[in-house]
């Protein structure tokens, strides 16, 4: 994290609160919210599985930046639990994508390639512009990293969602867009593993801290 020492527990709160991080996530949260918002509108309308998945993700996003936004500044304990919950609720996005993309494919709908073109390329323009804003806190806390996670696994996302609406448009056929979403899917489980995995270990660095300061019991 940029201008934070390397030991997360000794970062003060003015560094993991400053106002850049919180207007950051406030322009993130803003962006997400109503991209959310036009991608599932145009989502159920084309009858994507991959934009409904990008939208459901782009809510996701929406909430972690809250939930962010809410504990910046906070303990260290504080912020590694909002980053397990934000790790779980990740991997849950990946399971409700996968049950997703099984009814699309058994319903066989097949989605409209145009729309999902052009819709792409305004989340891919949204999400690489909240990567770059969030990309000088890629290295910070469980909490920092799990919204700078987000924010690329969007992006490639979005990559991916365009692939499938010229796969669409090419074949004919829904594939393109069912194995997209699949792979979204496996991006979010991945990206919630790693989340969680590191917010763990703050948990435990947070519990050492909390005995190597508590005071010895007295001697009788």
């Amino acid at each position: 994290m940029a201008g934070c020492c390397g030991d997360a527990q000794s970062c003060s709160s003015n560094e993991l609160n400053s106002p850049q991080w919180r207007r950051a996530l406030w322009l993130a949260l803003i962006i997400n919210a109503g991209m959310f918002l036009a991608e599932m509108v145009a989502g159920l309308a084309s009858g994507s599985a991959s934009l409904q998945a990008d939208a459901i993700d782009f809510l996701g996003d929406a909430a972690n930046y809250a939930i962010s936004l809410s504990v910046a500044g906070l303990a260290l304990a504080w912020r590694a639990r909002a980053a397990f919950i934000k790790g779980l609720s990740l991997g849950v996005f990946g399971a409700v994508v996968l049950g997703s993309t099984i009814w699309h494919a058994v319903a066989g709908t097949l989605p409209q390639a145009e729309t999902m073109g052009v819709v792409g390329i305004l989340a891919l323009a949204a999400n690489v512009g909240v990567a770059l804003m969030l990309y000088r806190f890629r290295a910070g806390d469980a909490n920092m990293r799990s919204v700078w996670i987000c924010s690329r696994n969007d992006a490639i996302g979005n990559l991916a969602v365009l692939a499938a609406a010229a796969g669409v448009f090419g074949t004919g056929t829904a594939w393109p867009d069912l194995a997209v979403a699949s792979i979204m899917a496996v991006l979010a489980i991945a990206g919630g593993w790693q989340i969680m995995k590191q917010a763990r270990a703050e948990l435990r660095e947070a519990s050492s801290f909390r005995t190597a300061r508590s005071p010895e019991p007295l001697q009788t």
